[in-house]
């Protein structure tokens, strides 16, 4: 959530501050600011709305003189969308301004303390009790008062902080928010994402946990806590700026549905060697992996759907229990866990606040951490024991298509070596699970060729304002999914249940005309949910069907029906998703919803 960019050097700051900004707008915002350093003074801009206000009020930036300055795209926490509440935050004297990720937990505490002070508060934000406090501390050295000031905070956060007395330097801080800072000829950067300064830049270094970094126009000194220099290494990021650009599709969404064929054969084809499924970054012997006898998978929202999925997929092809929880419940509940559990927590940022935690949580507890995520040098790729990168490259809209569509298929390949060290899949069955793994990219390429009876079906349900989607087993998580896209893009209501569940209750809300999918591509369970879809048609409801090629007896039951090409059926969610991401898309786009930037969310949730 948020977006900073920070920029100091040669060039004037404020268009590429905007730029940067425009760049992170994914993330979710509901106001925007910017303060740069004229030479004189600190010029400070900030506007309740979206990022075009704050470009009109600026010139595209032309109008905000300097060479050094923050931005900040806000997503409310504390306090209302209104430009008070927006960042940057200063002191009173306008000689320090400070932009904010995260939440000051304390903030409280700090407000209380300072206003006894005599600090007067313009804002209900948690972050302006940061600024305040540097401003109590601040004898001259910025850094040292930047140490103080996090001696005292409690919370997360990724700052970007500018002293109006030491304009030639900028300085961003960070704990448990992510932050990075990139460097090239012309100046240095600092940002919350990578996408806001890939025009500028590809060598980028992370910011670690409750690290200060000190950039001038030509160079970055980096510094622990209590003011010892560290030093740190950078990484290359391998995709360029195009790759973070629309190409000529509508939104984001529809263009990463389409790259999910690539995706998929990005994560899966460099792990299988010959006959046999390779996974050097788990950095265990197969006497390792056959010793596991407990999993459990951590994660939020759309990747605990995949994690939901990877449960029916490793129980049944290895034979290892697994547990899934979401990760804002799993600290929680202070969980029972078996000695000798891998631990594996799913987030295509690498970020996610919940899921970080938990991450923390199960290696304080002495258990091993496999994370799956998107993100390069992201917090869990570099705080996990092993990591096993989804190769999905940068996915910019909020609901997640590609990206779900890859942790599915590392679940897979986890599935599939778990089954080979164990033996509980015959030689003779594994060359043909491999085969319908290759298959997938070229089976989604097929289903998304095929958009146009979906745009047309979708389009009939523009007004609705419930729809159901009903599964069992693997059909369930694959609901899960399919509802969560169609609610969080279109907004109309939309809920997901394990098809033998409809008679406790859920049933009562079926009435004429009812949308109802199911969800049907598990043979062994045809029977059991036909049955489901016959009990909802009985009660009004229209029924969408999503079945395998084959299975023409549902016809009989269903008002229309998607065929999916024949698979395993443990990899039926890969195909089966597709006509539903494409159907929820529709919609939305059909209603005239911000696709890409659905109100309320955030691409990447990093606070609690």
């Amino acid at each position: 959530m948020c977006g900073i960019v920070g920029y100091i050097g040669n060039n004037q700051a404020a268009p590429v501050i905007l730029d940067g900004l425009a760049r992170l707008e994914y993330r979710g915002y509901d106001s925007a600011g910017m303060a740069v350093f004229d030479g004189e003074k600190l010029n400070i801009v900030k506007a309740a709305g979206r990022l075009k206000i704050l470009e009109e009020m600026t010139h595209g930036g032309s109008a905000l003189k300097g060479c050094v300055g923050i931005g900040h795209t806000r997503w409310a926490t504390h306090g209302i969308p209104n430009e008070e509440n927006a960042h940057p935050h200063f002191n009173e004297n306008e000689t320090i301004a400070v932009v904010h990720n995260g939440i000051i937990e304390n903030y409280i505490f700090l407000r209380n303390m300072l206003q006894k002070k005599g600090y007067q508060f313009l804002s209900e934000t948690d972050t302006e009790a940061v600024v305040h406090l540097l401003d109590y501390y601040y004898k001259g050295n910025p850094l040292e008062a930047i140490r103080k000031v996090l001696h005292r905070v409690e919370g997360s956060y990724a700052l970007g902080v500018i002293f109006a007395e030491h304009p030639d330097q900028l300085f961003a801080v960070r704990k448990d928010s992510p932050l990075i800072v990139g460097q090239d000829e012309n100046g240095c950067y600092i940002a919350s994402d990578v996408p806001a300064i890939l025009k500028y830049t590809r060598k980028v270094t992370y910011v670690d946990n409750q690290e200060i970094v000190r950039l001038r126009g030509d160079h970055m000194h980096f510094y622990s806590i209590d003011e010892e220099e560290i030093q740190k290494e950078s990484v290359m990021i391998e995709w360029d700026a195009n790759a973070a650009e629309k190409g000529g599709y509508e939104h984001f969404m529809l263009k990463e549905m389409y790259e999910q064929p690539k995706a998929m054969a990005d994560t899966l084809l460099p792990r299988i060697k010959g006959q046999d499924v390779v996974i050097e970054e788990l950095n265990m012997t197969d006497e390792e992996l056959a010793s596991i006898r407990k999993i459990y998978i951590v994660a939020c929202g759309s990747a605990y759907h995949a994690g939901v999925t990877g449960k029916y997929v490793l129980e049944g092809l290895s034979r290892i229990s697994v547990e899934v929880d979401l990760a804002s419940e799993f600290r929680y509940r202070n969980p029972v866990m078996e000695e000798g559990a891998m631990v594996i927590v799913i987030s295509q940022s690498g970020e996610t606040a919940d899921t970080l935690a938990a991450l923390r949580e199960s290696k304080k507890r002495g258990f091993r951490v496999l994370g799956i995520v998107n993100v390069v040098g992201s917090s869990i790729a570099r705080e996990a024991d092993s990591v096993l990168y989804t190769w999905a490259g940068p996915e910019i809209a909020v609901a997640t298509t590609k990206a779900y569509s890859t942790q599915l298929m590392a679940l897979y390949l986890l599935a599939l070596k778990f089954a080979k060290v164990k033996k509980t899949v015959t030689d003779q069955e594994f060359p043909g699970l491999l085969e319908d793994l290759k298959k997938l990219p070229d089976q989604i390429e097929l289903l998304l060729s095929n958009k146009n009876p979906i745009q047309r079906f979708a389009n009939r349900y523009i007004g609705a304002k419930d729809i159901f989607f009903i599964g069992r087993g693997i059909d369930y998580a694959i609901s899960l999914e399919a509802s969560l896209k169609l609610k969080e893009i279109s907004y109309i209501h939309s809920e997901a249940y394990a098809a033998g569940e409809l008679k406790h209750g859920t049933i009562s809300l079926i009435e004429e005309g009812t949308l109802v999918s199911a969800v049907v591509t598990q043979p062994e369970l045809y029977a059991k949910t036909i049955s489901n879809i016959v009990e909802v048609k009985a009660r009004g409801a229209f029924v969408l069907a999503v079945t395998n090629e084959g299975n023409f007896e549902i016809e009989k039951a269903a008002d229309y029906v998607i065929y999916i090409p024949e698979t395993n059926p443990y990899f039926s969610n890969s195909l089966a998703i597709i006509p539903l991401q494409l159907f929820g898309y529709y919609v939305a786009v059909g209603k005239g919803c911000d696709v890409d930037k659905p109100r309320n969310l955030a691409k990447s949730v990093t606070v609690e």
